[in-house]
């Protein structure tokens, strides 16, 4: 009581004073011990968190009076899963103690993605359409035929892969180039009165590729049709062997009935003359 008598028994100009001097008393200490609360003016250097799991980079980075915060995700194959692969601000920036770093990390399960259709493309457009779908080009093997350096298939671990199936990223494919038709010529298979499957082995054995096929009507089993034509035939119309290079193409005429085939006898060699 003795107090507040002591300050009602002041002038009123005196308490306004006195309230005064307190609130600027307060802003000042407020004030003076804002920039140790913050740390304001302190900076410090990025460390390179790249490499390292999430566990650690936040440690480290935490340690150093920095806020972490994963932004986001990307899938490498070549990477450990869960390891930092990117940062922002990036290693060696100076910025101020309290500044989030933004992390980007490495998926665990690889996103999946549509094969693109690469049959018809030279190696380079193929080589930048699978890296587009963050693909990769795994094996080449070239196959001789006409159009040099273009892709006749693509395989994923061995086998045919289809435009539009879904696979995992960092996919391998492998792409079987064509070489161009080779320099050798050699005779024409005979492939009259084999069934389609044997002509197409034949053909493949010989480097030669399958051309237009024509079906006549009757025929149910494309692969046990017979061939009754071809062209280039085996011989030409004067009995002599047609030549043809690996990588081009023979035509095939295909029935249900297995045809009887001509035999055009290759010409007898002319009789040995006395000397």
């Amino acid at each position: 009581m003795k107090l507040f008598d002591n300050i009602t028994k002041r002038s009123f100009g005196f308490n306004l004073l006195v309230i005064l001097g307190v609130i600027v008393l307060f802003f000042i200490i407020f004030f003076s011990s804002l920039s140790f609360l913050t740390r304001h003016g302190e900076e410090v250097t990025v460390p390179d968190v790249r490499g390292k799991s999430i566990k650690e980079a936040t440690a480290a980075l935490e340690k150093m009076g920095f806020e972490v915060e994963v932004r986001d995700s990307i899938y490498i194959d070549t990477m450990p899963a869960l390891l930092v692969y990117e940062q922002t601000p990036e290693r060696g920036d100076v910025v101020k103690v309290n500044r989030t770093i933004y992390l980007t990390v490495n998926k665990v399960v690889p996103p999946m993605v549509p094969m693109p259709d690469l049959e018809g493309l030279t190696y380079r457009s193929a080589e930048m359409t699978l890296r587009a779908r963050r693909l990769n080009i795994g094996d080449t093997i070239y196959k001789p035929d006409f159009a040099t350096n273009t892709v006749l298939e693509q395989l994923l671990n061995g086998k045919p892969i289809k435009p539009g199936k879904e696979i995992p990223e960092g996919s391998n494919i492998t792409l079987v180039l064509s070489s161009g038709t080779g320099s050798m010529e050699n005779p024409v298979p005979d492939l009259v009165g084999s069934t389609y499957f044997e002509a197409r082995e034949i053909l493949a054995a010989s480097n030669l590729n399958v051309g237009t096929v024509l079906i006549d009507g009757g025929v149910t089993d494309t692969l046990g049709a017979f061939i009754f034509k071809q062209s280039p035939a085996r011989r030409n119309e004067l009995g002599e062997l047609n030549l043809i290079r690996a990588g081009e193409s023979v035509d095939l005429w295909l029935t249900a009935t297995k045809p009887v085939k001509d035999s055009i006898a290759a010409p007898a060699p002319p009789p040995a003359t006395e000397e």
